[in-house]
């Protein structure tokens, strides 16, 4: 029984892509019945708070049944993906020059002074809204 199990963890061809703190291990194994199958095994690298670390991973189990159709998915988003965005990495962890929306300052418009007054039945949310707006008080005047 030890050398099935053996058998069935056996890794008959391998390839290794390295991309950052993400390692991806394509690796062919033998199920018992000695027919190949595709474990993808993607580890991601933490560093602790400490300067220690550990690796998470995931693993996909793919099967000759599934080949074709896989094949045929993968290549359908991957081409989606250079044709709407290009092949040019674009992202803060790529490019030094990389500004995320929230970073751009927002194109200001230009503003026109206007005098509201509250009336004394606004709610809470509507005060909050008029004090925003309104900066300058004259504790003699109440």
């Amino acid at each position: 029984m030890y050398n099935n199990e053996m058998m069935e963890k056996e890794e008959i061809f391998s390839k290794v892509l390295r991309a950052g703190r993400r390692t991806y291990f394509f690796d062919v194994r033998a199920t018992k019945a000695n027919d190949y199958y595709l474990t993808i095994t993607e580890s991601k690298k933490f560093t602790n708070d400490d300067g220690s670390f550990h690796y998470k991973k995931h693993k996909i189990y793919l099967y000759k049944e599934d080949f074709n159709e896989f094949n045929e998915i993968l290549k359908e988003m991957t081409d989606y993906i250079i044709a709407e965005k290009g092949d040019e990495v674009i992202s803060e962890r790529h490019q030094k020059d990389f500004k995320k929306e929230y970073d751009t300052p927002p194109v200001s418009t230009p503003k026109t002074e206007t005098t509201e007054t509250v009336a004394p039945e606004a709610t809470t949310d509507d005060a909050s809204t008029a004090e925003s707006r309104f900066t300058d008080v004259d504790f003699d005047d109440i």
